[in-house]
C-alpha cells in the first residue's frame, strides 16, 4: 500500500522554497562577504565641538591611529553646536554601513536628564561601539581655603545654609549636576554659580569669591599640580592614583562614583560584524604605548570596552543624573 500525505505540497511550492531558499543563501553570502570586506572608502568621524578642544583632540589622535588598522582614511569632521547634539543626531540619522562614526561626550548622559526632549533617544538611536577614554573629576578650593575636606565642606554648608557655592560650567553640565550631588545626599544647599569657562571659573575661586570649583581632570589637574588648587576629592575610586593622598568622594558620600568619558559610537542597525570590526580596531588602537600617553597627558586613561559596556555606563549615567534632576527640583530645558 502507497503512503499519502495528509497535507500533500504542491510541486510547485516546493520548488518555489527551493528558489526562496537558494535567494536566501546567496543573500547571506553576499551579506558576508561585503562585511568582511569593510571598510572599502574612508570613514568619517564627527565631532560637536570646535577644533582644539578635548574632544577634537581625542577624536584626530584616534583617527590617525585607527587608519593604518583599519586600512582607510578616517576623516574628522567638525560640527559644532547644541552641546553636540547637531554630530550626535548626524549620525543617528546615517546610513546603517558603519561609514560615519560620531565621537560623543559624557555630556550626551546630563543633556538626556535635563532636556524635556531630544532630537534623538539617548540610548535607542545609536550603534554604541566602544568608550575611547575615561576622566575623573575634583572638587577643588582655593589653596587659602579654611574647607580641608569634604566632610568640612558639608559641615560647614549645615551650619552656614545658602552661604557656600559651587561652580559649573552651565546649568545641566556634569560640573553642576555632580555639585547638586552633593546637595542632594548631604541635605545641604550649596549656591550654584555657572560659567562660560573653567578659567573664568578658577579665578573667582581662586579669589575666594566662590568656594567649591568642580572640574574635570582635564582642566583640573594642571591647577592642583602646579599648587594653583587643592582639592578635596576626586569622583572615582580610580582617580585617587592621579593626586596621591586626594580621597574618593565615595568615602564620605557612599555612591557618589563617577567618571566622564568619550567614546565612539555609530548608527542604529549597521551590521554586527561591523561593529565588532570597528571595536577591535579601537582596542588595538588603544594598546599603543603613544596613545596611552597622550590619553594620560590629558588627563584620562584608555577604556576600551564592549559595546554592551559602553552602552550600560551611559544608561547608568542618565539615571543618575536625572535623580539628581528630580531629588533637587532643577527645571528641565
Amino acid at each position: 500500500m502507497s503512503k499519502i500525505s495528509l497535507f500533500p505540497i504542491p510541486r510547485r511550492r516546493m520548488v518555489g522554497a527551493s528558489l526562496a531558499a537558494l535567494g536566501l543563501g546567496a543573500t547571506r553570502s553576499a551579506f558576508a562577504q561585503t562585511t568582511e570586506a569593510w571598510p572599502t572608502r574612508p570613514i568619517k568621524l564627527l565631532v560637536g565641538f570646535a577644533p582644539g578642544g578635548s574632544s577634537d583632540v581625542v577624536s584626530r589622535l584616534m583617527a590617525q591611529r585607527l587608519a593604518p588598522v583599519l586600512g582607510q582614511q578616517v576623516v574628522v569632521e567638525n560640527r559644532p553646536g547644541a552641546g553636540g547634539l547637531i554630530a550626535a543626531e548626524a549620525v543617528a540619522r546615517a546610513q546603517p554601513d558603519g561609514y560615519t562614526w560620531a565621537l560623543l561626550p559624557s555630556g550626551h548622559a546630563s543633556q538626556a536628564a535635563m532636556l524635556k526632549k531630544m532630537p534623538m533617544h539617548p540610548i535607542d538611536d545609536f550603534a554604541w561601539i566602544s568608550t575611547i577614554t575615561v576622566y575623573p573629576m575634583f572638587y577643588c578650593v582655593a589653596n587659602e581655603s579654611p574647607i580641608r575636606t569634604l566632610r568640612d565642606l558639608i559641615d560647614r554648608a549645615k551650619t552656614n545654609p545658602g552661604k557656600l557655592s559651587f561652580s559649573s560650567l552651565g546649568i545641566g553640565a556634569a560640573h553642576h549636576l555632580l555639585g547638586e550631588w552633593i546637595n542632594a545626599e548631604a541635605g545641604i544647599d550649596l549656591a550654584h554659580v555657572p560659567y562660560k569657562g573653567s578659567p573664568a571659573a578658577f579665578a573667582d575661586v581662586a579669589a575666594g569669591r566662590v568656594d567649591l570649583m568642580v572640574e574635570t581632570a582635564t582642566a583640573a589637574l594642571p591647577l592642583i599640580r602646579s599648587g594653583k588648587v587643592r582639592a578635596l576629592a576626586v569622583t572615582s575610586t580610580e582617580g585617587k592614583s592621579l593626586v596621591p593622598g586626594v580621597p574618593a568622594a565615595s568615602e564620605t558620600i557612599p555612591g557618589l562614583e563617577y567618571e566622564s568619558w568619550l567614546g565612539i559610537v555609530t548608527t542604529p542597525k549597521t551590521p554586527p560584524p561591523v561593529i565588532d570590526r570597528i571595536n577591535r580596531a579601537i582596542r588595538e588602537a588603544l594598546a599603543d604605548p603613544d596613545i596611552v600617553k597622550r590619553l594620560e597627558d590629558l588627563g584620562g586613561r584608555p577604556g576600551p570596552s564592549s559595546p554592551g559596556q559602553f552602552s550600560t555606563r551611559v544608561q547608568r549615567d542618565i539615571d543618575s543624573f536625572r535623580k539628581i534632576v528630580s531629588s533637587r527640583g532643577i527645571p528641565q530645558f
